[in-house]
């Protein structure tokens, strides 16, 4: 079977040499070249041709995206991003089947991912990834003179949660989200009419989400501050989170501070 030819593009030293040994390891990949920057990769993407990249997307000079926007749509291969990039670009890959590595990831992960890439591979999709690229590029709204000030502008904090049902990708806006229960690996997140299931720690999310809009109120509780109505003192400097729609949430005296950066002192 036809080796799969690999472009290696990464601006750390260190982490192409391991994504270079992780793909020698096996036998379906051949790396066929190294660029250290966004420039140097489309050079190498049209010179070199190869099947699939495994593309940065911060990088020197060029982004990974703007490598992408650059080229002409024959001249698309399949590619994996390799990212430290926030949740938000995450979810655009995820919406749009693309896959990524997100740093620092282990051996399993990068197993998986390329496991996937071979196969669609094998299958004849690069036309497809091709085109599921494109639409990510039209997606984002990224222009060869606008990608670089998009990405470093998005907002540090998610403004979209990306929950997994049933085989559906449901976008849910956080700014709907009302209140957040954390269950062990799961977070139950509650709207005015829903409650969805999500896979991450409460402790995650949090770091996630806006700390203006969204605080910890208990140690399982995580509150939009804008849906507080009202708050009834309780026992020992405990209060009672009246939310707009009824809802009564226990607000810990251990984190009440953090609601009084916000709202003000309690007393």
């Amino acid at each position: 079977m036809e080796t799969i030819r690999v472009l290696v593009v990464e601006d750390e030293a260190r982490q192409r040499a391991r994504l270079r040994r992780l793909l020698e390891a096996q036998s379906d990949y051949e790396v066929i070249g190294e660029s250290a920057n966004g420039r140097a990769a489309l050079d190498d993407i049209r010179k070199l041709k190869p099947t699939l990249v495994l593309l940065d997307v911060q990088m020197p000079e060029m982004t990974g995206l703007e490598v992408i926007e650059a080229l002409e749509p024959e001249e698309v291969p399949a590619v994996i991003f390799v990212t430290a990039y926030d949740q938000y670009a995450l979810r655009a890959f995820e919406l749009h089947a693309l896959d990524y590595l997100l740093k620092p990831f282990d051996d399993d992960r990068f197993e998986e991912v390329m496991t996937r890439a071979s196969t669609r591979i094998r299958q004849g999709q690069v036309e497809q990834l091709g085109l599921k690229l494109l639409d990510l590029l039209q997606y984002l709204n990224v222009t060869p003179d606008g990608a670089s000030k998009i990405l470093e502008t998005t907002t540090p904090y998610l403004e979209r949660l990306a929950i997994k049902s049933s085989g559906r990708l449901t976008l849910l806006k956080t700014h709907d989200i009302d209140w957040i229960a954390g269950a062990g690996v799961y977070v139950e997140v509650y709207t005015q009419t829903h409650r969805h299931l999500l896979r991450q720690t409460l402790r995650k999310l949090e770091e996630s989400l806006d700390p203006e809009r969204f605080v910890r109120i208990h140690r399982s509780t995580i509150v939009n501050v804008d849906r507080i109505k009202e708050l009834i003192p309780h026992l020992h400097g405990e209060y009672v989170v009246v939310l707009d729609n009824g809802k009564k949430l226990k607000l810990s005296r251990s984190y009440r501070d953090k609601l009084e950066v916000i709202l003000g002192n309690l007393e």
